[in-house]
């Protein structure tokens, strides 16, 4: 059995508050050796393991959790994923140093080329680190009315043939691609995507009640940012954050950073969506970073106290959040249970692109990534694959 005694254990882990499958054990123990986790229990049996002395860490009571799994991140630390390699890797440190140990790599609307070419890189990042998940294109496909921080010139209208070009561009690392349901073609799209292991989302979008529900009775999987950049709901109008709630397979991504959503929505989401809501940070270059003016794809963003808008108007352009403060807010200003919130960034992630069976929890077989908490739930200590990160300082 994984941790009996004389087994060649790396690392272990003991007296935490463990957080994890939904649950909450105390005087928890986890033991990993070559990136994966071989035991978990409670108690002193951990002592019984073949562990050196500087390879067991004594929590001291402090919670334990799965690293946290962002589906939708733009960047940190100065740069965007649409910046190039250099740029990329610091954001992914950035993020690291708050807890999040995987994130998926999210792709502002560009031209075709650019889409291309992005998708290529991100694609040789992927292959070569597994914290980088792969692609998610916020677009090209989206409405105009509802585009957000896109460029204007540059959503178009859903168009199969592009589509088809992106998805060998990305070589198998595309995750998850962001469309507007109501236009013309989209329907085709949701189609290959589903068809090619890839999750559609639905956002940005001016889809009704019905549309969004087609959209997610054809398969689409995910509400991107959801109450953003889409209507909102409306007694007569439900729109497609009802329309999500209602489909029981829909994950619906939420910006906790108090911009993007009232503390009442979020609780709102969590208690009709149990288990469905993964909390995103929608970062962007400027997260960790100073105020100052930036770029989001090609349109210029001034971030004035932590808070991003396009330059020359105030439409909301991503966040400046990390996942750890998304954490924090959930648990002491929303109120929500630690169980939920920590499911919110790791299990249901993990679920949603096809990852529950090694990621999102910290049990025996799955990837050793976890995250130390004071009692604060501010990071103390970060584990990728078992190898420790630096910490944050927030």
């Amino acid at each position: 059995m994984p941790g009996e005694k004389g087994e060649n254990v790396k690392s272990v882990i003991h007296s935490a508050r463990l957080v994890s499958g939904g649950r909450i054990t105390t005087d928890a123990w986890v033991a990993f050796e070559a990136g994966v986790i071989t035991a978990v229990s409670t108690g002193s049996d951990w002592r019984h393991l073949d562990a050196r002395p500087d390879d067991v860490t004594d929590a001291s009571g402090s919670w334990l959790v799965p690293g946290f799994i962002d589906l939708h991140c733009h960047g940190g630390g100065g740069g965007a994923f649409d910046d190039g390699v250099a740029a990329s890797v610091r954001a992914l440190e950035v993020h690291g140093a708050h807890g999040t140990t995987r994130l998926v790599m999210s792709l502002v609307t560009a031209s075709q080329t650019d889409l291309e070419r992005r998708l290529g890189v991100v694609a040789e990042l992927a292959a070569t680190n597994p914290r980088f998940l792969g692609a998610h294109l916020e677009g090209p496909f989206l409405r105009h009315s509802y585009r957000g921080a896109h460029d204007p010139e540059l959503v178009r209208a859903p168009d199969r043939a592009a589509l088809e070009r992106l998805l060998v561009a990305g070589k198998g690392f595309i995750r998850q691609v962001t469309l507007a349901p109501e236009l013309a073609g989209a329907d085709g799209l949701i189609s290959e995507l589903v068809g090619a292991g890839v999750v559609a989302a639905v956002g940005h979008c001016a889809a009704t009640f019905d549309e969004s529900l087609a959209a997610f009775d054809a398969g689409a999987s995910v509400l991107t940012h959801a109450f953003n950049a889409m209507p909102g709901i409306h007694h007569r109008e439900p729109g497609p954050v009802v329309a999500a709630l209602r489909s029981a397979h829909v994950t619906l991504e939420l910006i906790n950073d108090g911009v993007h959503i009232h503390p009442e929505i979020v609780r709102f989401a969590f208690e009709n969506a149990p288990a469905r809501i993964a909390l995103i940070s929608d970062a962007m270059a400027a997260t960790d970073a100073p105020d100052g003016n930036y770029l989001l794809g090609s349109l210029p963003v001034l971030v004035t106290e932590g808070i991003a808008r396009l330059a020359d108007e105030r439409t909301i352009a991503g966040s400046t959040l990390t996942l750890d403060k998304s954490l924090r807010r959930g648990v002491f200003d929303v109120g929500l249970p630690i169980v939920s919130v920590v499911t919110a960034l790791t299990e249901t992630p993990a679920r949603t692109i096809g990852r529950s069976h090694d990621l999102g929890r910290l049990d025996v077989g799955y990837i050793a990534d976890a995250v130390i908490l004071d009692s604060q739930l501010c990071v103390k200590s970060v584990y990728a694959a078992g190898e420790k990160l630096s910490a944050s300082l927030s």
